[in-house]
């Protein structure tokens, strides 16, 4: 062998040995699940603490952990996105690999400490896309993906939701929401907030979709944690929607 053939054989070799940590990196978890909150203008400061605290609480909830560690491969890998109009999305925490007590508080603690992304219109479709794009460039592999939408009104800015909810379920995606409601008399925009039907059935209607997909509701910062806290132990385990159907909600 030549000095040539020698030095191509071993700029070979280096390059699959570091092309190894790359396909290692696709490691299985039991679930994907990006939690998209709603940071518009409707979104008082009030109720963007309660979401952040929310999740925060939920995903440190000793009920959630044994979930986790519960399932075949005892981990899920979570990512939190804020939205509002279209166009404005940003990643919060990347990628994160919840496996036991500790890894869930240091996510928590995170979360509480980052400041807010925006304050825009409400576009639940772009958060949709938005989420897809976070669940395909994963770098774990499952079967399951699950967007997690929490929001406080309807879609008004950016593509059809309907277009958009139908895109993810096409790949497989399931979509729940957590739905944030809002008192007749604290709303400076009631056919935003509180649209014909309620917002629930606009979520239901329009937004989720999937295998066992649910909405929560929550008013308060005692309801949220509890409402995410069950939402989050019925994701991990896979629970079809009868099953958490039949809890009451916010309890």
């Amino acid at each position: 062998m030549t000095h040539a053939m020698r030095v191509v054989t071993a700029l070979l070799s280096l390059a699959l040995t570091l092309a190894t940590p790359a396909v290692r990196a696709a490691e299985p978890v039991d679930l994907l699940l990006v939690l998209a909150a709603d940071v518009s203008r409707s979104v008082t400061e009030p109720k963007f603490k309660l979401q952040r605290e929310g999740a925060a609480a939920a995903i440190t909830h000793p009920d959630v952990v044994t979930a986790i560690t519960s399932g075949q491969n005892r981990r899920i890998a979570v990512c939190f996105v804020e939205w509002a109009t279209a166009g404005q999305q940003n990643i919060v925490i990347d990628w994160t690999v919840i496996d036991d007590g500790e890894a869930a508080r240091s996510f928590g603690d995170k979360l509480v400490e980052l400041p807010r992304s925006f304050a825009g219109s409400t576009s639940i479709s772009h958060a949709i896309d938005f989420s897809v794009l976070q669940l395909e460039r994963a770098p774990f592999k499952t079967e399951r993906r699950v967007i997690d939408i929490s929001g406080d009104g309807n879609n008004n800015s950016g593509r059809s939701v309907t277009d958009a909810r139908d895109d993810a379920l096409a790949k497989g995606v399931t979509i729940n929401a957590l739905v944030i409601l809002t008192p007749l008399s604290e709303s400076f925009r009631p056919e935003h907030t509180n649209p014909p039907g309620g917002l629930e059935k606009y979520f239901q209607d329009n937004v989720i979709g999937g295998f066992g997909a649910f909405t929560v509701v929550a008013e308060t910062h005692e309801s949220f944690g509890r409402a995410l806290t069950k939402k989050l132990i019925a994701e991990i385990a896979g629970l079809p929607q009868p099953q958490l159907a039949a809890a009451p909600y916010g309890e």
